[in-house]
């Protein structure tokens, strides 16, 4: 099965966040967001892995 990848206006369209919002993501190791595959200087998610963040997230605050 191939996997699937978003790239970072995906992401941000998907959680509907801004551009700061999504650096302060990436940077706070707290929040245990996915970090990205960086191919040349583009940043790719995989998207099983912001599925289950979602997941952890829910567990989380439940």
């Amino acid at each position: 099965m191939q996997q699937a990848y978003l790239t970072r206006p995906q992401v941000k369209a998907r959680y509907q966040i801004s551009e700061m919002t999504m650096w302060r993501w990436e940077k706070n190791p707290d929040l245990n967001f996915p970090q990205p595959m960086v191919v040349g200087r583009r940043k790719y998610f995989k998207e099983e892995d912001l599925t289950a963040w979602e997941r952890d997230r829910v567990k989380v605050t439940a």
